[in-house]
This record gives structure tokens, sequence and C-alpha cells, in this order.
């Protein structure tokens, strides 16, 4: 698993500016649930300063530290000022994150600048149809984001680009279109050659659920008085029983499906398949 540094561990336990801003004059969304990650935020901007911001976030603890790190990040800066602000930036006010966790900070700056067009009154694409062509399925990951995140970060490999924006991470078939859109931002001859997708053994997806569980699900619930524990694994299915405020409450199969499983198919294998027990 990853090593979280205390300033992400501090947003994640007690993240700021968090909920809905019922008075803001720019809002971005970017993501989407049924890929795993989603952002919403929200800016009060007045005489071109941002005077407060707040959000609202779908996703792992880098997600939610992400998300709090920026809305500490632009408050009081301008307009201008703010959308000088890069993933780079959002990760350093961290102390750093995991590569495996850096998309989280570029969906942090995607949401800032959809903010801030949409106060500018400029075109902003919804979330469902990002710019550009979908290149990656999976994880509804464009060829316009993939060009911008390889040119901005200096990425060098499919892996890369998977740990900045999740392209191929998910089936692997779009790894050769992905290794084109790297060649073409750095221009290179030839693409950078994808490497083959690895397979877990039972032993390996095991633990790996079995440590997701513990140590990204169950606090997840826990902050909300809810808990969870694994019941069984058979392959690809996994049983689980709802504990605390989770118990018998409407949302039940929400959290199952759209919070256990998501994670777990990003985390471990999308092929994973979670039910209540």
């Amino acid at each position: 698993m990853w090593e979280y540094t205390d300033k992400v561990k501090e947003h994640f336990l007690n993240p700021k500016n968090v909920g809905e801003m019922k008075d803001a004059t720019a809002v971005g969304e970017v993501g989407s649930i049924a890929c795993g990650d989603a952002l919403k935020l929200f800016l009060k901007i007045e005489d071109g300063v941002i005077q407060d911001a707040s959000f609202q976030t779908f996703g792992c603890a880098s997600a939610i530290a992400s998300s709090s790190a920026l809305t500490e990040l632009v408050k009081g800066k301008s307009v201008d000022e703010a959308l000088k602000i890069s993933n780079k930036d959002i990760a350093a006010a961290l102390g750093g994150l995991p590569k495996e966790k850096m998309h989280c900070s570029v969906m942090g700056q995607e949401a800032l600048e959809a903010a801030i067009k949409t106060w500018r009154g400029e075109k902003v694409s919804s979330m469902e149809h990002s710019e550009g062509e979908i290149v990656c399925e999976c994880f509804g990951v464009t060829d316009h984001q993939i060009l911008e995140a390889v040119r901005e970060n200096d990425l060098k490999t499919v892996e890369d680009v998977t740990y900045y924006t999740k392209a191929g991470g998910g089936c692997a078939k779009c790894h050769e279109k992905i290794g084109e859109l790297i060649a073409q931002a750095r221009g290179e001859a030839k693409p950078v050659p994808a490497p083959a997708p690895k397979r877990l053994t039972n032993i390996q997806r095991m633990r790996m659920i079995e440590e997701v569980l513990e140590k990204e699900i169950r606090p997840r619930l826990q902050l909300d008085g809810g808990d969870i524990e694994l019941a069984d694994i058979e392959g690809m299915l996994v049983s689980v029983s709802l504990r605390g405020r989770c118990t018998n409450c409407p949302s039940s199969q929400a959290t199952v499906h759209g919070v256990v499983e998501t994670i777990l198919r990003e985390k471990v294998d999308p092929e994973i398949q979670v039910r209540e027990v």
C-alpha cells in the first residue's frame, strides 16, 4: 500500500471547506462517480479575487486531501493567480503524493480551471463528455487530458499516464493509443511501448482486497459512523457486511456498489463484484 504524508492524513481526516456553497459565483465539476472519482469545486469570487472556496468529492483519501488542500490554496488569490496553480502545487501542499495517486491532484487542477471558465462565461464540457476524444473507456479519459498531462508533467510511459490520469488502468486496450499520444506530446518518432498487463494471483488479489478494505474503505465509512467487515472472497465475488450506521441504511446498496465495489475495482481488479450479506 501507499505511504501518505502527515499533511495528507490531516486533510483526509479533517478536511477543510467541505460542502456545497449556496452563494458560489463559480462551480467546476470534473470526473464521474461511475469512473471512481468526482469533484465539485465551489468558488466565491468578488472583484476578481477568490474570497472563499469549498468542495464535494467522491473518491479516495488522496482525492479528499487534494480537494481540501486546493480550497486552502486558492482563497485570497486573484483569478489569474489561481489559474497558475498546477497539480504539482497541490501535491506539494500535501508534502507529496504517491505517484499512483497523482491523478487526484490533476483532478483538482481541472476542477479549478472548469470553475474559472464558468465564472468567465466560457463553455465548459460536461463531466461525461470532456474536451477531446475518449481514449480510455474504462475511466472516460480523453486524448486532450492525456496530452496535457504528458506535457505538463514530463510523462514518459503508459504507466506514468495511468498514475496521473487513470487512463490505461483498466482493461489495457487503450495502451497502444496512449503510447502514440505520449510520442506525439514529446515529439518522438515512435510510441513508448506499453507494459504488458500483470494479472494478480488469487492470493495477491485476496491480500489487496483486505488491505484496501482496511486502509481506505473502512476509514471513510467510519467518518460517518459506519463500518464494514469482510465476510468472504470467492474469486471475483467479494461478500461484505455493513456495520454501525450503515446497517439497514436505505442507501446501503449505494454504499456497497457506489463506494466499496468502485474502490475495489479501481485499486485491485476491474472485474470485482461486491455483495452485502
